[in-house]
């Protein structure tokens, strides 16, 4: 079953504990630990409204691809964004928001490099099927246009042996984000970033409004150190 962003926020406040009794020991109150979460972060308005009208202008005189598995989903050609001025000058916007979620992922702000930058352009009818990003740590959105409700971005649950393999998804049955298998973001304005791990699996469903248009993008740090045993990565 599926989660939407507003419920995320609010299932932890509606549905935490009773009242505890003040009588009772601290340390014998019931505490439950969110172990392992997935961060996700969502940067209102990063980009100005000059600069998403140029954006738009520009994408909409380029030659677009058709997408292998939707007539109606389009994108321009993926690029290093130190080839396109209006891409690295967006990169650059996105680079001081990457630092702080590579603390999330690693503990350390490091240094951040957008290595690949493209557009979608999604026509009514469109959809994006369920995918991931390889080759990268970070990804990310940013939203150029409005997009019609029914089109939000859908995170999924990541496969794998650490999850049940039963299921209690009913009417009834509260969704939170220990048991929902989608995430449901919130309504993206012109101008939104959203930043996500790059294995974490996404998808658009069907668009029933007007044109959609977003850059996407992937990221990586300078390098990675384990106690010695580094890795560097180049763009």
């Amino acid at each position: 079953m599926t989660m939407t962003g507003d419920q995320a926020g609010s299932r932890l406040r509606s549905e935490a504990p009773p009242q505890a009794d003040t009588s009772r020991p601290q340390s014998s109150m019931d505490q439950i630990e969110p172990l392992f979460p997935i961060p996700l972060m969502r940067s209102p308005r990063l980009l100005g409204s000059a600069l998403i009208e140029t954006a738009v202008a520009a994408i909409r005189q380029v030659r677009v691809d058709k997408n292998l598995r939707s007539d109606q989903l389009f994108h321009t050609e993926i690029v290093n964004p130190r080839d396109d001025k209006l891409f690295h000058e967006i990169a650059e916007l996105t680079v001081p928001k990457l630092v702080e979620f590579g603390f999330l992922l690693f503990g350390e702000r490091l240094r951040w490099t957008v290595k690949e930058m493209w557009t979608n352009v999604l026509a009514t009818g469109g959809s994006q099927t369920l995918h991931a990003h390889a080759n990268s740590f970070a990804s990310g959105v940013i939203y150029l246009t409005p997009s019609h409700p029914a089109c939000k971005t859908v995170f999924v649950r990541p496969p794998g042996g650490f999850d049940f393999s039963f299921r209690h998804h009913t009417r009834q049955a509260a969704m939170g984000p220990f048991n929902a298998g989608k995430y449901v973001l919130p309504v993206a304005e012109p101008g939104d970033l959203v930043l996500f791990p790059s294995y974490l699996y996404h998808e658009v469903p069907r668009n029933q409004g007007d044109q959609r248009i977003t850059i996407s993008f992937n990221a990586i740090p300078d390098s990675l150190d384990c106690w010695g045993y580094r890795i560097n990565f180049t763009p």
